[in-house]
């Protein structure tokens, strides 16, 4: 399937709650929360994709890399390239209801499995969402890793368990959901978590432990105490808080402070192979992508996501080759331009 295809589809089947712009930037979508906007002025989402935008790279052309191998190991899973659908969710809420819950993270989850690379579910206020996404994981093997909202930490360990029993290899909590709008609209309590109650979370399971939603390097710092096994630097894509900086604007010093010692994730504008590399080079081990695979499986389903995990692959491959890096690890700080 074209990949311009699945984005003019995709500009039918959201029926306006998303404009799939040429850029995905925020402008057109400020304020619209719910929705697919960032909140108030829209300035988070605007300064993920800013921060990126003004990161540029070392053209290297004097090397033996040719043909670079993008795979990346990471949660004890092989991954064609270090990319995971971030975990979106919830059509009716946020997406125009043009595709049921189910249709929509089919498409992701199988679209993103048949490409090599595995996809984050997770829940919102409609409980009935989360339970739809854990029956696609485990009809799929449970090939992907489940989130879960900062609810009171009982509700949380129970949700965790379904993840469990869904087969996934990994489970985390958005803690950035903490004082979202669209949570609090349907009368759902969620909270901030101190060190003691992230701990307890991590210790009700033997799956990978991840934290999602770092913006500071004291975050970090409490995280890696808390002895969860990853972080996603990342704002909730611009949808929680206005104002924050972008995430590439917090990420370098993040890295600098907990590399080694805790997997990094980020997104936050995350949307072309260049985009990967950049994030990689600012010290992420691989990055999430959020709204793009909404377009996807809006545009195509399990074909229009494949198409774009194909185009993201290409890009990156050629990235590498113009950086001169034969692997993922090659990817460092010599790659951006200072």
């Amino acid at each position: 399937m074209d990949y311009k295809e699945v984005i003019k589809k995709a500009r039918e089947n959201l029926n306006g709650s998303c404009k799939v712009c040429k850029v995905c930037n925020g402008i057109a979508c400020a304020g619209e929360v719910p929705g697919m906007g960032g909140k108030g002025s829209g300035s988070s989402f605007l300064e993920n994709n800013k921060s990126l935008d003004k990161v540029k790279i070392n053209m290297r052309v004097i090397h033996n890399v040719s043909n670079p191998d993008t795979s990346i190991n990471l949660f004890g899973k092989k991954m064609d390239v270090p990319i995971f659908a971030a975990p979106v969710t919830g059509t009716t809420l946020n997406m125009g209801g043009m595709l049921t819950e189910k249709e929509y993270i089919t498409g992701v989850i199988k679209g993103c499995i048949n490409s090599g690379i595995y996809p984050m579910v997770g829940d919102t206020a409609v409980d009935e969402f989360l339970i739809e996404n854990l029956v696609v994981l485990k009809e799929n093997n449970g090939k992907g890793i489940v989130f879960i909202k900062p609810w009171e930490n009982e509700d949380i360990k129970r949700k965790i368990k379904l993840a469990e029993e869904s087969g996934a290899f990994a489970v985390g909590v958005d803690i950035d959901a903490c004082g979202l709008v669209t949570l609090s609209m349907h009368g759902k309590t969620v909270r901030p978590k101190d060190v003691e109650q992230i701990k307890e979370l991590k210790a009700s399971t033997k799956l990978p432990f991840i934290l999602k939603g770092i913006m500071t390097v004291q975050d970090a710092l409490m995280a890696v105490k808390a002895g969860v096994d990853a972080i996603v630097v990342s704002n909730h894509g611009g949808r929680v808080l206005d104002c924050t900086p972008g995430v590439c604007d917090v990420l370098p010093s993040i890295s600098r402070a907990v590399k080694g010692k805790v997997t990094i994730l980020a997104d936050g504008g995350v949307r072309t192979g260049i985009d990967v590399l950049k994030m990689i080079g600012l010290g992420a081990d691989a990055v999430l992508i959020g709204r793009p695979f909404v377009s996807a499986s809006f545009g195509g389903g399990c074909e229009g996501v494949e198409a774009y995990v194909n185009k993201l692959k290409s890009e990156l491959n050629e990235t590498m080759i113009l950086t001169g890096c034969q692997t993922i690890k090659d990817i460092n700080d010599k790659v951006i331009f200072r």
